[in-house]
């Protein structure tokens, strides 16, 4: 493969750049002969088979129905993290599962909604819930021991995201803490993950936590077919018979520097990508000198890159996955590092990446901190105290 000159982004070890983000190393490697590496223990997937949590909040959590008109907050939180947590495992990502409502939720319950031969509202309502429990009665919420391994680390000091010459030291970009380690692990909120067990020392191995039981990291199928939809904010996988296989929440491009539009097509996949900041490639930053960012989680493009044919433009995770689908993006298509590791592990190479609509309106989803630094390159209150922890206020901003 001829890598481009254009390129902004290097993906070390297997990796690859993207267009608007980055560019393929030269030992890069196409999808047919990838194999992507697992995550550590830390970013592992929870088991498939779960076992209900005996803990008090997990067990209202796990039994919630949808409450009727006039419930109080509580209660509508504790059936949300039910909801967020069955269409996780239905392939209809949430995003983020916080217990909170917001528009990651409503496009994963319209996909839902639509395979079920329901109305497409996006609306929670009695039958989308019932539905919702019909095809996967299992308990939402299941108990974890963290393990030596969990807290082992090595974990990367609290840096400022817009610092890159600092975080360029760093021999690797992993989790702050165990806490980030382990919601990113269960696809959680850290808020969420405190509030579900108060008091609990998250560094301390042996400790049983309550978690959100996801699914399996795996696709049905293989993807022949990904659909941007830029006006949602949401990215579609399809099989080669055109069945959907899976939907997420997306951060796509912005006005200033949109995504790409038409046809593309899937170049190459590459696990923990490295990322280089070349000022003379881009437009955003203030570092004057060229700069590499190690792999790991928290590295401006996530654990995973996907490649697009469309010169330095690809699919990739983010370090803050709060932020998917709430911030603009330079250009590339940013979602969860959970959601990217599944669509890559799943995507065939050639397969067809279709741009439609256009970018949502900016003034709901930017910041000038976000702007900046791009790529194109909390609490719930569930019945019991929650706090939002340090680490969840400071996050790298990704590209």
């Amino acid at each position: 493969m001829i890598l481009s000159p254009r390129a902004l982004f290097v993906l070390s070890a297997s990796v690859l750049a993207l267009a608007a983000c980055s560019k393929p190393a030269p030992a890069s490697r196409d999808v047919k002969s990838a194999v992507v590496q697992a995550p550590p223990a830390t970013a592992a997937t929870a088991p498939t088979l779960a076992v209900a949590s005996t803990a008090p909040q997990a067990q209202a959590i796990n039994v919630a129905t949808w409450p009727a008109e006039g419930a109080d907050a509580a209660t509508r939180q504790r059936a949300l993290v039910r909801v967020q947590v069955l269409l996780d495992r239905a392939h209809r990502s949430p995003g983020v599962i916080d217990g909170r409502d917001g528009t990651n939720l409503t496009l994963a319950i319209e996909s839902f909604q639509a395979i079920r031969g329901l109305t497409v509202d996006g609306q929670l309502n009695p039958a989308t819930f019932e539905a919702l429990v019909a095809a996967d009665g299992g308990p939402v919420l299941t108990d974890y021991q963290i393990t030596g391994e969990d807290v082992a680390g090595p974990f990367t000091p609290d840096l400022s995201g817009d610092d890159y010459e600092a975080l360029a030291k760093l021999p690797a970009l992993g989790f702050a803490t165990p806490l980030e380690a382990l919601a990113e692990r269960f696809h959680m909120d850290e808020a969420l993950l405190q509030a579900l067990n108060p008091g609990v020392d998250f560094t301390k191995a042996g400790t049983m936590i309550v978690v959100a039981a996801t699914g399996p990291k795996t696709l049905d199928a293989k993807v022949a077919r990904i659909e941007v939809d830029k006006t949602k904010g949401q990215v579609r996988a399809f099989d080669d018979q055109d069945a959907l296989l899976a939907v997420y929440p997306a951060t796509v491009g912005s006005t200033e520097r949109p995504a790409p539009v038409g046809t593309w097509a899937v170049n190459t996949v590459a696990p923990r990508p490295t990322y280089t900041y070349d000022p003379s490639r881009l437009t955003f930053g203030e570092v004057k000198g060229k700069l590499t960012l190690a792999a790991g989680p928290n590295n401006p493009v996530g654990s995973t890159w996907i490649d697009l044919t469309k010169d330095t433009y690809g699919i990739h995770g983010t370090p803050d996955p709060k932020l998917i689908n709430k911030r603009a993006s330079h250009g590339c298509v940013r979602l969860t590092n959970w959601d990217a590791a599944q669509l890559g592990a799943a995507v065939q190479k050639g397969a067809k990446v279709v741009f439609l609509g256009r970018p949502r309106p900016e003034g709901r989803q930017r910041s000038r901190k976000v702007a900046r630094v791009d790529c194109t390159t909390r609490p719930s209150r569930l019945g019991f105290a929650s706090k939002r922890p340090r680490a969840a206020r400071r996050r790298r901003v990704p590209p």
